[in-house]
């Protein structure tokens, strides 16, 4: 009965691999893009769905203790519709709480009903020649080369906006607050954490330059930080001399339909190449954009 258990095990598993697996419960990212390419014979565009959001499945971030914008946010799962949330505009000049609820900014806030519209990020990475041919090649490009420039975008999109306007980029938003940043980093930024929680919030993450993340390695200043609680992402899309903190999980919400997608695109390239295009619908919702404080170097 052994023998018999083993043989059926292994003819699942026959099975099993000669299935798509568009939720990644069996291969990653660039596996499931290599066995369909494998699969295709007609030279025609493979387009391989992803039943998940694509960015968050770069495979270095189960091993490596470094943060994106992402990281920072609350993730809720949507239909690929516009979703309704609750957003709640500050009221002018009142921004320094006194020692009663009626005197705190909260206590004006104006909520309000509003829609948060889905986009598309995508990048396209040129296929060297010969890749197609090697599927486990193949399959650890798109996880380690490609799925890591989809990040690089999306870090972009949160923090400048989207060409389309559907994300605003938390560097946008007009409602954000600011303040110099002296030489004394460490003050710096904890007085800013600090003015972070007059709006009622509890300042929980920080976006910085890699130039000033290491500074605070060097300095002490991060793990402080990471004692109570403060996570700090680092991104070369965050400009030098600035840096962006908030109380993130409550003031947006980062909206995933679960709608991604890799293409092989024949021949798309600017010199006739295929290209491998990574692909996720995203939202987001702003909820208190007051919450978020840019310090920036004069």
């Amino acid at each position: 009965m052994t023998i018999t258990a083993h043989k059926s095990a292994t003819a699942i598993e026959v099975t099993r691999q000669t299935l798509a697996d568009p939720a990644l419960t069996r291969r990653s990212p660039g596996e499931e893009f290599a066995w369909a390419v494998s699969r295709d014979h007609d030279g025609a565009d493979v387009v391989v769905p992803i039943n998940g959001y694509l960015p968050a499945a770069f495979p270095l971030f189960a091993t490596r203790p470094r943060y994106t914008v992402r990281h920072l946010l609350k993730v809720a799962s949507v239909n690929d519709r516009p979703t309704a949330f609750v957003r709640e505009a500050p009221h002018p000049g009142r921004d320094v709480p006194g020692n009663s609820y009626d005197s705190t900014p909260e206590s004006a806030f104006g909520p309000s009903v509003q829609h948060a519209e889905l986009t598309d990020l995508a990048i396209d990475v040129p296929v060297p020649k010969g890749l197609l041919d090697e599927p486990a090649l193949l399959a650890a490009f798109v996880d380690y080369r490609v799925l890591v420039r989809l990040g690089v975008v999306e870090n972009e999109s949160l923090l400048h906006g989207t060409a389309d306007g559907t994300i605003p980029g938390l560097l946008n938003l007009p409602e954000v607050r600011t303040g110099p940043f002296g030489d004394d980093v460490c003050e710096a930024l904890t007085s800013a954490a600090a003015r972070v929680e007059d709006t009622g919030g509890s300042c929980d993450g920080i976006v910085a330059h890699p130039a000033l993340y290491w500074r605070l390695v060097h300095d002490g200043t991060l793990s402080k930080l990471t004692e109570v609680g403060i996570k700090v992402a680092r991104t070369r899309m965050m400009p030098r001399g600035q840096a962006l903190l908030g109380d993130f999980r409550a003031a947006v919400t980062l909206l995933d339909p679960g709608v991604s997608s890799l293409t092989l695109r024949r021949g798309a390239g600017p010199e006739g190449e295929d290209v491998v295009r990574a692909h996720a619908r995203v939202g987001l919702a702003v909820h208190l954009p007051q919450h978020f404080l840019l310090l920036s170097r004069p």
